[in-house]
């Protein structure tokens, strides 16, 4: 039966000669694989490939069956939102890459979850529009990402007792813990100054609480990038 859904391009692997393998977190139906057909092919008159980029807002018809663990189709597909700057701009683009393979690694639920959904939108949304201001980007969306997947941070000192709870070795300073409460309580643009040093700090202490919630969430790859692109 085909079904309309919008969708978040999260990353796809080749499959066969000319095909995909796409992950996409669609609104309708959460986290989906879907098969796509020629889109590697020399003779395809479309550079269709690039509607699978990271964070591609798509609008979609799909074909979907109402079996777990299964690989569904794509009839039509556009993007509806053409990115103005996020592709372009290595500190977005890598920013962007970070965020996909965080979501890949923590979205598992094949159902609806529209608030969910909304927030993703929304944070790509500011994403490709800001101008400046968006250098903490990452530990924000990470911040109130965990409040959907069930392990929100209430506030600073829950945090911190968690951390301390689990033998985390790192203390960190007044100006570290002031940042990271600006940045807990307040949503996108908010301007903090972050020297790179303690931006990787606490970048290193949300991600120890992700794996306190998340044991397989394993080695994030985009981090060494991300940390030479963020000065």
């Amino acid at each position: 039966m085909l079904y309309k859904t919008r969708g978040v391009a999260l990353s796809y692997i080749r499959y066969r000669e000319s095909s995909i393998i796409a992950k996409i977190y669609t609104e309708a139906f959460g986290i989906q694989s879907y098969i796509v057909n020629g889109v590697r092919s020399s003779s395809s008159k479309t550079n269709r490939i690039a509607l699978f980029q990271p964070l591609t807002l798509l609008d979609l018809v799909v074909y979907h069956k109402d079996k777990q663990d299964t690989v569904h189709r794509i009839s039509e597909i556009k993007c509806y939102h053409p990115f103005a700057s996020l592709p372009y701009n290595i500190t977005k683009s890598s920013l962007s890459l970070f965020v996909t393979e965080i979501l890949g690694k923590t979205l598992r639920e094949e159902e609806a979850n529209e608030p969910l959904f909304n927030f993703i939108e929304q944070s790509v949304l500011y994403l490709d529009e800001a101008e400046t201001g968006y250098e903490n980007f990452h530990i924000q969306f990470l911040l109130h990402l965990a409040s959907f997947l069930g392990f929100g941070i209430e506030n600073l000192r829950d945090l911190e007792n968690e951390l301390k709870n689990h033998h985390y070795p790192q203390i960190a300073d007044s100006l570290e813990l002031n940042a990271t409460n600006q940045l807990l309580l307040h949503g996108y643009g908010i301007q903090i100054s972050l020297d790179r040093a303690r931006r990787i700090s606490i970048l290193e202490k949300v991600l120890f609480f992700y794996k306190i919630h998340m044991e397989a969430l394993g080695e994030i790859r985009s981090l060494e990038v991300l940390s030479e692109v963020l000065r």
